[in-house]
């Protein structure tokens, strides 16, 4: 024989009913089936957790890629008119690409060939450290990278000892000099780098060179060469 309810015992049901049925559908639903599973034995799932993709560190060799280059060096060598007194060299750096390929190019328009570095973009232009530029900028305290043609003008030393100046060209990087944008090496662009991080460490929006490959900008790229930044894309 069941035993009579006393007057606590119908308030706490009531008060746990309630409970219940005041929760939104989606939370009750929930609730529900977490009672069951706690019931039948069902472990809770476990939360996955995110896994960082992995940058490529491998490109294979892409003529339409090379003609673009090619093509940009000519076009923005042109748009630069006088500005630019050797034309020899131009300095492309794609950042549609990763840090962890080679996406600055020394187009050379002489030989017709392109060599290719790695180099790394500003800590403003990716806050979360992807690998991958997201943003450009020119203002002053952003850390950014800036898009846009610049003149190499002369070596320097610097907190990373001898650097390039460089002076920007256009609306986009204007700034360059006043904030002190330009190439130098550092550690942090080599590509042991990658090889332990999967991606280079990032500048303060300057473009930052892996120490024993630097000196080839201070030989083929400094002195009145152009270096142009943006996205290259070839459709």
């Amino acid at each position: 024989m069941s035993q009579p309810l006393n007057r606590r015992s119908l308030i706490r049901g009531s008060l746990a009913v309630g409970a219940v049925l005041a929760m939104p559908g989606r939370a009750l639903a929930q609730s529900l089936g977490d009672a069951f599973d706690s019931a039948m034995g069902v472990a809770p799932p476990v939360p996955a957790v995110p896994v960082e993709p992995v940058l490529p560190t491998t490109v294979a060799s892409n003529p339409a890629y090379d003609r673009k280059l090619m093509e940009t060096a000519k076009r923005e060598l042109e748009r630069a008119g006088t500005a630019v007194w050797r034309h020899d060299i131009v300095g492309i750096s794609d950042f549609a690409r990763p840090s962890s390929l080679p996406r600055f190019h020394f187009v050379n328009l002489e030989r017709g060939d392109i060599r290719s570095f790695y180099v790394s973009h500003g800590r403003g232009s990716d806050r979360d450290h992807s690998g991958f530029l997201q943003d450009f900028s020119n203002v002053p305290g952003s850390e950014a990278t800036s898009r846009g043609a610049y003149l190499t003008c002369e070596w320097y030393k610097g907190k990373y000892g001898t650097s390039i100046r460089l002076e920007g060209l256009d609306h986009d990087n204007s700034n360059a000099l006043d904030r002190a944008i330009v190439m130098h090496p550092a550690t942090y662009a080599s590509p042991t780098w990658i090889s332990k991080q999967g991606k280079l460490g990032r500048s303060e929006g300057c473009f930052a060179m892996a120490p024993d490959q630097f000196n080839e900008a201070l030989w083929h790229l400094s002195g009145g060469r152009l270096l142009f930044a943006d996205r290259i894309d070839i459709a």
